[in-house]
């Protein structure tokens, strides 16, 4: 892990492994065109996980640097996990200057509870408060076109 840096130096990104992951590893992005995650990229605090000159890791950070943020699109490509990099990605995320004192920080997750509970997170104090619109088949619909 000595060699393990994190960055949020946007030009330090690589794009096309960031699309490639999202587009067809994810299960939350799948299909995602890759104007909509420059865009994404663009408006949000990005962090990537390098291991020398090479990304193997990322997240993104949607927050009005005030009051509230949103942790999304958290990965670590599958040969380098289990080494303890989402640990110091996220560790890096919330240590990040522009997010501290925020009074809401959220994040969702189908199978990493564990790894975010470690950081305080927990499932929503009040579900019954929570609303969402979502549209899960987003990416799909646009493909077509």
């Amino acid at each position: 892990m000595h060699d393990f840096r994190i960055s949020n130096v946007r030009e330090e990104l690589d794009v096309p492994l960031i699309h490639r992951f999202l587009s067809e590893e994810s299960a939350w992005a799948r299909g995602i065109p890759l104007a909509t995650v420059e865009r994404a990229l663009r408006h949000s605090l990005c962090f990537g996980g390098f291991i020398g000159e090479q990304q193997i890791a990322f997240a993104r950070v949607i927050s009005d640097y005030a009051t509230f943020a949103n942790l999304v699109d958290v990965f670590v490509l599958s040969g380098h996990r289990g080494k303890g990099y989402s640990k110091q990605l996220v560790s890096a995320v919330l240590a990040h200057p522009d997010l501290q004192g925020l009074r809401r920080f959220t994040l969702t997750t189908s199978e990493a509870h564990g790894l975010y509970a470690q950081y305080g997170f927990t499932p929503p104090a009040r579900p019954q408060a929570q609303m969402e619109r979502f549209f899960p088949a987003i990416y799909a619909s646009h493909q077509s076109q």
